[in-house]
């Protein structure tokens, strides 16, 4: 199964407005069904990702004169290489939690279910076609502050100006 997450629509999913240019806001994923939905919220109208939503992340609308390079991930191999090796790392579960995300819509990984382990334990079973291999990435959502600091560690790590 592929997912199609789509891109910003550019307007809140709460109050209809559409975001203006640089603003920044917020995307979540919700399953829907067999659906994955992106929705995007402004920063105004945020009022933290629900319970059900599997994954979420801040961005920033691109100014209208923006001439910024595009910055370029790292191969696919870097990052599932990464991936490997946070799975021997506990401690940053969350971080692997993000790039599983990340892999997730650059299609390297393919959601096949979640399954509830427990209570309040939800895991992701994940396909990688690359590696014919199945995993089990227990989802461990970061707060705010540790979202943050997940976001700038990918970002150093696997982005680059260069083409």
């Amino acid at each position: 199964m592929d997912y199609e997450l789509g891109r910003s629509t550019r307007k809140c999913a709460k109050t209809g407005r559409e975001f203006a240019s640089g603003e920044s806001f917020y995307s979540i994923l919700i399953a829907e069904g067999s659906k994955i939905v992106r929705q995007d919220y402004a920063a105004d109208a945020w009022e933290g990702a629900p319970r059900q939503a599997l994954g979420w992340w801040k961005s920033q609308v691109p100014a209208a004169d923006s001439k910024k390079k595009k910055p370029h991930w790292a191969p696919n191999d870097v990052m599932l290489q990464l991936f490997d090796e946070l799975a021997e790392q506990p401690d940053r579960a969350d971080m692997r939690y993000v790039l599983t995300l990340l892999l997730l819509r650059r299609r390297v990984l393919r959601l096949e279910d979640t399954e509830q382990e427990g209570p309040q334990e939800e895991v992701l079973l994940v396909y990688c076609a690359r590696r014919q291999m199945e995993y089990r990435i227990p989802v461990v959502m970061p707060d705010g502050a540790r979202a943050q600091e997940i976001q700038q560690d990918l970002a150093r790590l696997l982005l680059s100006d260069a083409a």
